[in-house]
């Protein structure tokens, strides 16, 4: 029998092997440097924010690309990345600055778009993206409702352009390792049973009053076409998160994550039936209207897959307090973004994995202000495996379409608990059978003068 440090070698080297395959494709290269034709890509950032900035400093990380463009219609925010990106690209050069994105894609030649402004805004921005001819990188959830989700697919075959998701765990190194080894390989055995949950106390508590928007804030534009409400501080920046009318709560924030993995490790496409219950149980103070507590359940015929979140309370495994628990008859996996374990159930060793940072190619993720550190090798294989997929004309591994089946899938399960009842999904027609109020559902009503995206059209 190995021991565990032999079998984590192990484990290590078979996984790397994936991981290079999987992200860059046959013939890749890894190390930064030049386009074959000398002439580096343009790219441009929608949306300045948190996970904006760390997307494209990756994507400077992993090739010398030529960022010519930002836009966000926070000037603070907007000044503040130009000059990042001025000090960590090679070439040194100041971005363009927007307020408005039509015009930027308009007037900046871009090959590659990155697309993370509030969830809210995702459809119509990918959509004009792929009218300009770009390729994208867009966040997740790929949308706010159904409808959005289908019309932005639909965009992206219409245009032929390459969009990856952020859905990044699909390109984690130890979570490649744990797909090839352990589900590729059959050591689970049959798995009936996933659970993913989420445990972490992410959602807003405070209840302060409305207030003007901040100077140099362009707040209606910033809604676009959500509703209009009254500015309140909670929403900019970052926590708009806590407001339905920007977002899919924690079910489309962090469910879609796990529920992106455990599909992709699982090879799964639509649910067939989804279910929730849940809602504000604990916390009816503050200003947040997302749900603090919630369970959800997505049926693919002989397999359960079983969502919970609080944002209170202790985690069910202080360990893993966000990742996925795959039950087999052969064994037990539980994965997250920290790592991975295995147990055997014929009493074998138990197999570990954690995290691989890479601070010595990298040393800049020691430093970065708000860089999640153990995700940016995730980031940075996401984005190898990105412009491989343009380099080639092929679909990257989050390509739109799975992100579409994620992000969907969690706001079925939103749609659930608001009405109260389980959801039979019909993947071909895309809707709910039988169902017509759960229908309505699928498209929300857009603030004028803004119009929904219909995919019809783009077809």
């Amino acid at each position: 029998m190995h021991t565990l440090i032999e079998m984590d070698r192990r484990v290590f080297l078979h996984g790397a092997a994936a991981l290079a395959a999987t992200a860059l494709g046959s013939g890749a290269q890894s190390i930064p440097g030049p386009r074959p034709s000398g002439k580096p890509r343009r790219v441009g950032l929608i949306g300045c924010g948190w996970y904006g900035k760390i997307d494209l400093l990756r994507l400077i990380q992993v090739e010398p690309v030529d960022v010519v463009s930002l836009c966000d219609v926070d000037e603070r925010m907007l000044s503040e990345a130009a000059a990042i990106v001025a000090s960590r690209q090679v070439s040194g050069k100041t971005p363009k600055t927007y307020h408005d994105f039509p015009k930027m894609l308009s007037e900046s030649g871009l090959d590659i778009v990155l697309i993370a402004p509030p969830d809210h805004w995702h459809a119509l921005i990918m959509i004009e993206a792929a009218k300009a001819g770009a390729d994208i990188w867009v966040q997740k959830p790929i949308s706010t409702d159904v409808r959005e989700g289908a019309a932005m697919v639909a965009a992206a075959r219409k245009y032929n352009r390459v969009v990856q998701v952020g859905t990044q765990r699909r390109s984690t190194p130890h979570l490649v390792e744990a797909k090839q080894l352990f589900l590729d390989e059959g050591k689970l055995g049959k798995i009936a049973l996933v659970e993913i949950y989420c445990y972490y106390h992410m959602r807003a508590t405070e209840n302060p009053p409305d207030s003007t928007p901040p100077e140099g804030f362009d707040y209606e534009m910033w809604t676009g076409p959500a509703p209009m409400q009254p500015y309140n501080s909670l929403i900019h920046p970052r926590k708009w998160r806590a407001f339905m009318e920007y977002g899919n709560g924690i079910m489309g924030d962090m469910c879609v994550h796990m529920l992106d993995m455990t599909r992709w490790m699982m090879n799964l496409g639509w649910p067939t039936r989804i279910s929730s219950t849940g809602g504000i149980l604990v916390d009816k103070k503050s200003r947040a209207n997302i749900s603090d507590t919630q369970t959800a359940t997505f049926d693919f015929d002989d397999l359960r897959l079983v969502w919970q979140h609080r944002s209170w309370g202790q985690a069910a495994d202080p360990e893993h307090p966000w990742g996925a628990t795959f039950y087999g008859d052969k064994g037990t996996l539980k994965a997250d973004v920290f790592g991975y374990e295995f147990t055997p159930t014929d009493g074998g060793e138990t197999i570990r994995r954690r995290v691989t940072y890479e601070f010595v190619e990298y040393p800049v993720d020691r430093t970065e202000k708000d860089l999640e550190r153990h995700v940016a090798p995730a980031v940075r294989y996401h984005m190898l495996n990105l412009l491989h997929a343009i380099d080639t004309r092929t679909r990257p591994v989050a390509d739109i379409e799975q992100g579409y089946i994620s992000t969907a899938s969690c706001i079925l399960a939103n749609n659930s608990m608001k009405l109260g009842r389980s959801l039979q999904w019909d993947s071909k027609n895309m809707s709910v059978t039988g169902d017509a109020e759960a229908n309505a559902l699928l498209k929300r009503d857009y603030r004028a003068p803004w119009i929904h995206p219909d995919a019809s059209l783009l077809a």
